[in-house]
């Protein structure tokens, strides 16, 4: 009997310990996928194939991280001696493989192209995931690279996708002046909600005492908590213009995450919502629609930019500061 009290709350501690660090890994360090994967996922959907990538001209580039960690790309010059740059940056166990389905469309507008291997992933040094706490570092670096090895009259803009959308909009709290717009695909608007709604509403797990057990021990082993993480905090004194897009069937990142995104941003903002869109195949989805809103952004964005101090901005009604559309599929 006395043994049968001692055991019983020493297997439940251990079992809640397992759980937890179980938890932990899949946040943190979640197995990452193969490129043979993902360039199957990108041509099942139609959206590019390993074919257009081997034959891209490109060069790989390297940069050291704040925290000193090797961090890998590939830069791609489609307008040599251009100055508009576009950094993409990727979603969580992929790598930047799964950003080239954006090039052409960034290409069209007349950008030299930087894709990036966030760290973790790809050929990127890393332990932990830190869901913009760090990698929002890491994209200041990529920016300073830019500049320094093509000029301080560049003009930048940054595309994320779920992972690397919340990082590019928690990099709008560092944004150096050079970077003139953005653009945030499935983005989570709170990290500590998101974990909330992954494990109460997709794992049906009870969120307590798990998710206060799982911060800590990241707090302990990775060096940041949940509530650290909050693009909402970090776009709500923002005024770069940011395009922000759904599927409005994304489960895994809610779409009412970028409704709220979008409307606790000040202008210029837009918002796009891809009907029947699952997580992070907006484009896949709609890519007419998608590269129409991203037109919108850039040419107000650059425009912005170019007209005089004092000078009167001007546009059409289909293209306003404040924007919603919604796309059927294509």
């Amino acid at each position: 009997m006395i043994y049968s009290m001692i055991m019983v709350p020493v297997f439940l501690l251990l079992a809640v310990s397992g759980i937890t660090r179980f938890a932990f890994r899949q946040i943190t360090q979640m197995k990452l996928q193969t490129h043979e994967r993902i360039f199957n996922y990108l041509e099942t959907t139609g959206v590019y194939s390993r074919e257009q990538f081997n034959n891209l001209k490109k060069r790989e580039v390297k940069v050291t991280s704040k925290d000193g960690l090797t961090l890998s790309g590939y830069t791609l010059e489609p307008h040599p001696g251009g100055k508009q740059w576009m950094v993409i940056v990727h979603g969580y166990t992929v790598s930047l493989h799964v950003s080239a389905q954006y090039i052409e469309m960034f290409e069209r507008e007349g950008f030299n192209i930087l894709l990036i291997d966030q760290r973790r992933h790809g050929n990127s040094q890393g332990i932990y995931t830190t869901y913009g706490f760090m990698e929002k570092f890491d994209v200041e670096t990529w920016v300073s690279w830019i500049l320094e090895h093509y000029g301080e009259e560049c003009v930048i803009g940054l595309h994320g996708q779920s992972l690397g959308g919340g990082t590019v909009l928690e990099y709008l709290a560092i944004a150096d002046p050079h970077v003139k717009f953005v653009i945030a695909d499935c983005p989570y608007s709170d990290l500590s909600r998101l974990m909330y709604h992954q494990v109460r509403v997709l794992n049906k797990i009870p969120a307590f005492p798990l998710l206060g057990l799982v911060n800590k021990r990241m707090e302990r082993m990775a060096g940041f908590r949940m509530e650290q993480v909050s693009p909402l905090k970090a776009v709500e004194n923002s005024k770069m213009p940011v395009l922000f897009v759904h599927g409005t069937k994304d489960n895994y990142v809610p779409t009412y995450m970028s409704e709220e995104l979008f409307e606790r941003k000040p202008e210029p903002k837009q918002l796009l919502l891809v009907e029947g869109a699952v997580h992070a195949n907006a484009y896949g989805v709609n890519p007419q629609r998608y590269a129409e809103e991203v037109h919108t952004l850039i040419q107000n964005a650059l425009e912005k930019e170019e007209a005089p101090a004092g000078s009167p901005q001007l546009c059409n009604p289909s293209q306003t500061a404040s924007t919603v559309a919604t796309a059927t599929a294509t």
